[in-house]
């Protein structure tokens, strides 16, 4: 069997979870797909796989082999898509992994001008607020805010947000507004989980740019969450204009501490694979997004 084959084999057991259901995919008994990964295994010198009777895991080496089996077959199908690219458009199944903001307020929206441009495409998207793997996790683009601490990661830059900070009515008319930063350690602050340094707002003072450790008695792994609990007056959010434009618009929200709130401009990236920016439906979904994400946050969406 070429090599190529048990790359794509081995890729296959790792997306699916098992042998049995990879077998499915290449018309093999799963003792057969067991012993091709047993025998990359012998020639490499490496465990890439742990087993047990529940699961399959990946070895720091097997994580490693599995990123280049990427590369080199993302690689291989992006030239031959090349070569037949004229003779139809790109095809497949895409899998777009971005968190709650983007892709429930902008992604939702844009996917069907998408899939209407390309019919040949199927789109499978994740939408997550936690930190997705995009090597285990079988991820073709993620679309992530923020500072990016995976320099092995293809990034390409999409949007700009800004952050706000917002209450609604009901929750200041009880509690009142806060006039300066240091007032939001008396007040119920509504934080996300996972992210650490979401929890420290930044203010412009004299003496430069401090931060106030904000806290409260609620915390969501969920933006969507996190903003209904902010509109139904349990405390005090700090989250992205793109998340809350139509609350803002329909005065469930108003803004706190604008004059000295620093609202640090976040960057909205989507990240890819090395080689995988290549395929062509990966080229022309990261083409499209790029366009559409930029006209919306310069308010020129049509």
């Amino acid at each position: 069997m070429p090599l190529t084959e048990q790359m794509r084999i081995f890729v296959s057991v790792v997306q699916r979870g098992s042998f049995a259901l990879a077998a499915k995919d290449f018309d093999l008994t799963p003792s057969g797909v067991s012993k091709i990964v047993t025998r990359l295994e012998g020639r490499l010198g490496v465990q890439l796989l742990t087993r047990t009777t529940r699961r399959l895991a990946l070895t720091s080496e097997g994580r490693t082999y599995l990123l280049r089996c990427r590369e080199i077959l993302g690689a291989i199908e992006a030239a031959e898509s090349e070569l037949t690219l004229s003779k139809g458009r790109p095809r497949g199944r895409l899998c777009v992994s971005a968190g709650t903001a983007v892709g429930r307020h902008q992604l939702v929206q844009l996917l069907p001008e998408f899939l209407e441009q390309y019919p040949d495409i199927t789109v499978d998207l994740r939408i997550t607020d936690r930190r997705v793997d995009l090597v285990a996790d079988n991820i073709d683009v993620a679309v992530r805010a923020g500072p990016l601490d995976d320099s092995s990661l293809l990034a390409r830059k999409v949007a700009v947000a800004r952050r706000t900070i917002v209450a609604s009515p009901t929750y200041l008319t009880k509690h009142g507004t806060p006039k300066h930063p240091a007032d939001l350690l008396k007040h119920n602050c509504i934080t996300i989980d996972g992210f650490p340094n979401l929890r420290r707002w930044p203010f412009q003072t004299p003496d430069g740019i401090q931060r106030v450790a904000v806290s409260g008695n609620l915390t969501t792994d969920n933006a969507d969450a996190m903003l209904d609990l902010a509109i139904a007056g349990h405390g005090i959010v700090r989250m992205v204009d793109i998340h809350l434009a139509e609350a803002m618009r329909h005065g469930l929200l108003l803004p706190l501490l604008s004059k000295q709130h620093v609202d640090e401009p976040t960057l909205i990236w989507a990240v890819s694979l090395p080689g995988r920016n290549q395929v062509p439906r990966v080229r022309v979904f990261l083409d499209f997004l790029a366009d559409r994400l930029a006209r919306e946050s310069s308010g020129k969406r049509r």
